[in-house]
């Protein structure tokens, strides 16, 4: 007896409906890879341009690794010796880390002092081109082609500042040049009894580096230190572990790695007392503070051991590891854990079902509702929150953003030439120079009102900026003056003694035992 077609449809329905899962499992990936090696062939042999494998391949990898999540990313053979040959110091550049947020090529940092913070280049700014073409659709591997290179080379970057809506937009010129890969930046007393140290990134050596900058620090008098990462975009995990282990007595925990592999989660605990494991200690953050930097700072904050200062990190916290892809000398950083603080707080914001234009646009502002609506406690028993970066203990004034005229003065050298002509003006001796790092009346009569004179008549505008703006542009021109008059030194000790950040953590210092034991914050 033949089967009616609507009992053969039910018979096959029924057959389907018990296939065993294992079965399908095992003939659904077959299937796929044929049915990706039909459409490449496909793709080969039809479409109106001619286009080889490895186009599709490249094309394809980068599109499954932006399925998984945001950080994951494959790194062509040429580009992975670039950047070597850039991280090694024999290649210039152009001193700013990039990625990839609401679908635009952003700076995350800039270095201090380096070639792109010369030029007036700001973390935030959306590039809009590289040498007059476009960057749309560019990764940052693809970008760092156009700005690393010889010395000197001049690359041309369309910059947008501000809204997205009516955005400012900034032309600048940047030189190439060689940057030293160092952990520590400037090293610096504050005042008689405060050691600063700001830690640009993580490099290898972070921890001997931080541990020979503190002890420099103590043999002039220091007895509490302000630690800056602000603008710290992370880098290698083991020197995070390695610098929180000199503020931390012996045993404590770290932070922990949680994966789906049973190699990928691991504890990492201090094996002795930390060197100044009793130093009193202030770290600042800011948005552009990410990955091993709001590691270390979820760790000195669990436990308890700094007050920390400034605004919400950037909420990206993943351990990452390279793989190489055979044959042809290709490398994949594959996302394997999550870093999660002592507490158990979860730093990373959530990622999945989000594209990556959605991802970003909470980048420093806490994430989803569910992100952050767990409780945790530190040692002391003060209430934190995971999710979508960390909460400052104490949140700071926010600085106002430079506007767009500022880089087009920067490349024209007319801030060069108002503070050069004021520098040379100065005397040279330590009594001078204490009296420049005061002299905010001065910088405003003698380098602010020139420039903004210049800026209106040359570029035709009225511009009329903030107290707030105008004090900004005082300490950049100061600097600039003072840079130029006492060298380096001198520079670094004028940044420190008027940074707005590290003058508010200042105030703190009476309040710290109590603010690190729960009692409410109360401005100074």
């Amino acid at each position: 007896m033949i089967p009616t077609r609507t009992a053969r449809r039910w018979c096959l329905a029924m057959f389907l409906a018990v296939v065993p899962s294992r079965l399908a499992a095992q003939t659904a990936s077959y299937e796929q890879l044929q049915t990706f090696s039909a459409l490449l062939n496909q793709i080969r042999q039809s479409y109106v341009d001619s286009v080889g494998y490895p186009e599709l391949v490249h094309a394809a990898v980068d599109g499954v690794l932006s399925s998984l999540d945001p950080h994951s990313r494959f790194v062509r053979a040429d580009d992975a010796a670039r950047e070597l040959a850039y991280d090694s110091g024999t290649l210039a550049g152009a001193g700013i880390s990039l990625d990839v947020v609401d679908d635009v090529l952003t700076v995350l940092a800039v270095q201090p002092r380096g070639p792109s913070a010369r030029a007036g280049v700001a973390a935030g700014d959306r590039v809009f081109t590289i040498n007059d073409t476009s960057v749309a659709g560019l990764n940052p591997e693809e970008a760092y082609r156009h700005i690393l290179g010889e010395k000197g080379k001049k690359v041309r970057l369309t910059l947008l500042r501000g809204s997205r809506l009516e955005p400012d937009t900034v032309r600048v010129g940047v030189k190439l040049d060689f940057l030293q890969a160092r952990s520590v930046g400037t090293v610096r007393m504050i005042d008689p009894t405060t050691g600063y140290v700001r830690l640009a990134e993580f490099q290898l050596k972070g921890g001997e580096e931080v541990k020979k900058a503190i002890g420099s620090l103590q043999s002039q008098g220091a007895r509490r230190l302000v630690l800056d990462l602000r603008n710290n975009p992370g880098g290698a995990v083991v020197a995070a572990v390695e610098i929180a282990s000199l503020f931390l007595p012996a045993n404590s925990v770290v932070f922990r790695t949680v994966g789906r592999r049973r190699s990928a989660n691991r504890e990492f605990r201090t094996e002795g007392d930390g060197k100044f494991a009793t130093l009193p200690l202030m770290v600042l953050i800011d948005q552009w503070s990410a990955s091993a930097s709001e590691a270390l700072v979820g760790t000195l904050q669990d436990h308890d051991r700094a007050l920390v200062l400034g605004h919400r990190s950037f909420g990206k916290a993943l351990e990452q590891q390279l793989f190489p892809v055979p044959p042809q000398g290709d490398i994949v950083w594959l996302t394997v854990a999550r870093i999660a603080t002592p507490s158990g707080r979860i730093i990373q914001r959530s990622y999945r079902g989000l594209k990556a234009a959605q991802y970003y646009s909470f980048a420093g502002t806490g994430g989803t509702a569910q992100d952050t609506a767990e409780v945790f406690h530190t040692d002391h028993g003060r209430v934190v929150r995971g999710g979508g970066g960390l909460a400052p203990d104490v949140e700071l004034p926010a600085t106002p953003p430079l506007p767009p005229w500022f880089s087009v003065a920067a490349d024209s050298n007319w801030i060069e030439a108002v503070s050069d002509s004021v520098a040379a003006l100065l005397g040279k001796d330590d009594k001078a120079r204490t009296a420049w790092s005061t002299a905010t009346a001065d910088w405003q009569t003698r380098l602010v009102q020139p420039l903004m004179a210049r800026v209106d008549s040359r570029l035709g505008i009225s511009s009329q900026p903030s107290a707030d703006l105008l004090a900004r542009l005082g300490r950049i021109m100061g600097g600039r003056a003072a840079e130029v008059r006492w060298g380096e030194d001198g520079y670094e000790d004028f940044a420190v003694r008027n940074d707005p950040g590290i003058r508010a953590a200042m105030t703190y210092w009476p309040q710290l035992d109590g603010l690190l034991s729960g009692q409410p914050v109360s401005k100074p």
